[in-house]
C-alpha cells in the first residue's frame, strides 16, 4: 500500500481518491441527465438502471485514461515534452470514451428489452461527456504541473547550492596555509634557479586555477576541455612540487573534448589522490584519466599515508550530488583495494534536467 500510494505521488501529483469519485459521480450523472431527456423523462426504474450503467461507463473510461495519464508522464517526464504529451493524452481521451461508448451498447443492445439511443444521439452525448472527461482531466494537469515547478525550483537551488559548496570547497583547499605554503615555496626554489620562465609559467597556472574558480560562476555544465584545462593547471602545480615522483596519463581523445561534464568534478578526484597516497620517488603515484563507455574514468593505485584520517569521502558525495541533480546520472567509484576507481558520465546540453 505504501508502494503504491508512493507511485501515486510520483506520476499523478497527489492523492486523487476522493478527487476520483467526485469526479466518476459527475461526468455519471450528467450522462444519466442528458440520457433521461433523450427517453423523454423515463419511470424511476429507467433512471436508476441507466445511471447504474453511465457510473460503469463512466468509471471504465476513468480508470483507462487515468492509466494512460501515468504511461504518459513517464514515457514524457520533461517539461520540454509537455505539449506532446498533452496532445497524445487529448487523443486518448477521445479514443477511449468512444471505444468503451461503443462496446458497452453493443454489449447492452445483447440483452433483451434493452432499447440503445440512436447513433445521432449518442454522439451529442459523446460530445459533452468527453468535454467534460477533459476538463477534469485538464486538473489534473494543472495540479502536476505546478506541483513540478515547485520540484523543479528546489532542484535548482540544490544544485546551485551543491556547486556553491564545490566551489568554496576548492577555494579554502588551495587558500589553506600548506597550500600556500608549498607553493610559495616551489615559486622560490624556481626563482633560485633563475629559471625565470619556469617561475612565470608557475604563476600563469595558479593564476589560472583562480581565474577558473572566478568565471565558473552558476554553471551546471561546461565543456571537458574547460575541466581539463582547469585539472592540468593544478597538477602543473603539484608536479612543480613532487616533480617525477607525481605522474598524469592523460588518455582523452578529441572526439570527446567537446562532451560536456559538471564543472569542478575532475580536480577533486586528483586532490583526493594526491591527498590520500604516498608520493614519494621510492612509491611514485600514477594518475590515470582516459575515456571508456563514454565516462571520464580517473584511477590510481593505492599507497595510502602511514599518517591520515579516514576518508569522509565529503567530495564524492558531493560530485554525486550534482551529477544526480543536473542530469539524473550516478558517478560509479570501485575500490579494489590496491587500486581505487572513479567513473563520471560525459554528458550533452539535452542531459540536464529541465
Amino acid at each position: 500500500m505504501q508502494l503504491n500510494k508512493q507511485k501515486r505521488f510520483e506520476y499523478v501529483g497527489f492523492n486523487d481518491t476522493w478527487f476520483s469519485i467526485i469526479g466518476i459521480l459527475v461526468i455519471s450523472i450528467v450522462t444519466t441527465y442528458l440520457l433521461n431527456i433523450i427517453n423523454e423523462a423515463p419511470s424511476a426504474t429507467i433512471m436508476v438502471l441507466n445511471w447504474i450503467v453511465a457510473l460503469f461507463f463512466t468509471s471504465i473510461d476513468w480508470f483507462i485514461n487515468r492509466l494512460i495519464m501515468i504511461y504518459l508522464r513517464i514515457k514524457f517526464p520533461s517539461f520540454s515534452a509537455d505539449i506532446k504529451r498533452i496532445i497524445f493524452f487529448f487523443l486518448a481521451i477521445v479514443c477511449s470514451v468512444i471505444s468503451v461508448n461503443f462496446l458497452g451498447t453493443r454489449l447492452l443492445s445483447l440483452i433483451p428489452g434493452v432499447n440503445v439511443i440512436d447513433f445521432k444521439s449518442q454522439i451529442e452525448v459523446l460530445v459533452i461527456i468527453i468535454l467534460l472527461t477533459i476538463m477534469i482531466m485538464a486538473i489534473y494537469e494543472a495540479i502536476y504541473y505546478n506541483i513540478r515547478f515547485k520540484k523543479s525550483v528546489r532542484e535548482e537551488e540544490q544544485a546551485n547550492k551543491a556547486l556553491v559548496q564545490a566551489q568554496l570547497d576548492a577555494l579554502q583547499n588551495q587558500t589553506q596555509p600548506h597550500f600556500f605554503f608549498n607553493t610559495l615555496n616551489t615559486l622560490r626554489d624556481l626563482i633560485d634557479q633563475n629559471s625565470r620562465e619556469e617561475a612565470k609559467e608557475f604563476v600563469d597556472k595558479l593564476s589560472e586555477m583562480y581565474r577558473f574558480l572566478l568565471e565558473l560562476g552558476n554553471d551546471d555544465l561546461i565543456p571537458l576541455m574547460k575541466e581539463l584545462r582547469f585539472a592540468k593547471a593544478y597538477i602543473h602545480i603539484q608536479s612543480e612540487r613532487f616533480g617525477e615522483n607525481l605522474k598524469l596519463n592523460w588518455d582523452i581523445p578529441e572526439t570527446s573534448l567537446d562532451s560536456m561534464i559538471v564543472p569542478m568534478s575532475l580536480q577533486p578526484l586528483l586532490e583526493n589522490a594526491i591527498k590520500h597516497n604516498v608520493v614519494s620517488k621510492a612509491k611514485p603515484l600514477l594518475i590515470n584519466v582516459s575515456i571508456q563507455d563514454n565516462k571520464l574514468v580517473v584511477a590510481n593505485k593505492l599507497e595510502p599515508k602511514s599518517t591520515q584520517l579516514p576518508s569522509t569521502k565529503v567530495g564524492l558525495i558531493n560530485i554525486e550530488k550534482r551529477y544526480t541533480l543536473i542530469s539524473g546520472k550516478s558517478i560509479e567509484f570501485e575500490n579494489e583495494g590496491n587500486r581505487f576507481r572513479v567513473w563520471l558520465p560525459l554528458l550533452t546540453v539535452s542531459d540536464k534536467r529541465d
